[in-house]
């Protein structure tokens, strides 16, 4: 790897994931940037920043690491506009098959597996020991959760959070902004979206009462 440093947009446990894995893939530098970070904050370290630091490392690479949808989507959308150089991180323990296309600024993690011919959107999150099968598609900003399942031939949408130990049944679509409870089976198309948990899971929470 020519490219040692990484700016880690976060601070939160997920943002610590994401450090963790960097670190395993030869990354030396690690600098952190959140708003919300307290005095003298450090991870592994390595300090966080409230602000932008004034200057990067030359060739220091950029990665939005909140666990949240839709703050991970703004903080792309940041990154682009500065003018940085988003990177995908991948741990060496996960697994991609023939074909696959990740997007930019996506976690690949630990044991996570994409099969063969699956899409994975921009900003995307393929959690600890996630399934995602052959011939899916992930769309943008999506979060598949620790020990989720997704079988062949799903589209989800963008912005949907699949919950840890979730399964989705094979080519079944969902539709942006959607919320999947952990341990939930969905086993139709989810057109609305909204919170569905249980199995087979059903809607608790349309939109309005979520977004």
């Amino acid at each position: 790897m020519k490219t040692l440093s990484l700016l880690i947009m976060g601070c939160g446990g997920h943002a610590r994931s994401v450090a963790d894995i960097a670190l395993h893939i030869g990354f030396k530098e690690l600098l952190f940037v959140d708003h919300g970070a307290r005095p003298g904050e450090q991870i592994f370290s390595f300090d966080v920043h409230k602000t932008f630091p004034t200057s990067l490392p030359m060739g220091c690479l950029v990665f939005p690491a909140s666990g949240d949808n839709w703050q991970r989507m703004h903080q792309i959308q940041i990154a682009i506009e500065n003018g940085f150089s988003l990177t995908n991180i991948v741990s060496p323990l996960a697994y991609l098959g023939a074909g696959v296309t990740v997007g930019e600024g996506t976690l690949l993690a630990h044991h996570a597996h994409v099969g063969p011919s699956a899409i994975i959107g921009k900003g995307g999150i393929i959690n600890t020991g996630a399934v995602v099968e052959h011939e899916c598609q992930i769309g943008d900003f999506s979060h598949i959760s620790v020990n989720a399942t997704i079988a062949g031939r799903c589209k989800i949408g963008k912005r949907v959070f699949i919950g840890a130990g979730a399964i989705v049944i094979d080519k079944v679509r969902i539709a942006d902004d959607v919320v999947i409870g952990a341990g939930a089976t969905v086993v139709e198309d989810l057109i609305e979206s909204g919170v569905y948990v249980g199995t087979p899971a059903s809607l608790v929470k349309n939109k309005s009462h979520v977004f």
